[in-house]
């Protein structure tokens, strides 16, 4: 299954690694589609990869971590 979503970063994370993270931590690929990255504040599109609950739990990370996460419309492609 791939989802993409967008991810806005706040400043304070802009500079960490979440990304690399999520990738070592959960069984997802992650394919950044499109980035606008500053000292201020980073937007991704990025596509997620893998099963379903692996997805999920990466979203959930990323929520976590204080990433904002949104679904890009008609996110879902099998």
């Amino acid at each position: 299954m791939k989802k993409k979503v967008y991810l806005t970063y706040p400043k304070e994370l802009v500079k960490e690694p979440i990304l690399y993270q999520v990738g070592r931590l959960f069984k997802v690929v992650t394919n950044i589609r499109q980035a606008t990255v500053s000292d201020k504040i980073g937007l991704v599109a990025l596509e997620l990869e893998g099963e379903p609950s692996e997805i999920d739990k990466a979203v959930s990370f990323l929520v976590g971590k204080g990433v904002k996460v949104e679904p890009i419309e008609l996110d879902i492609i099998e």
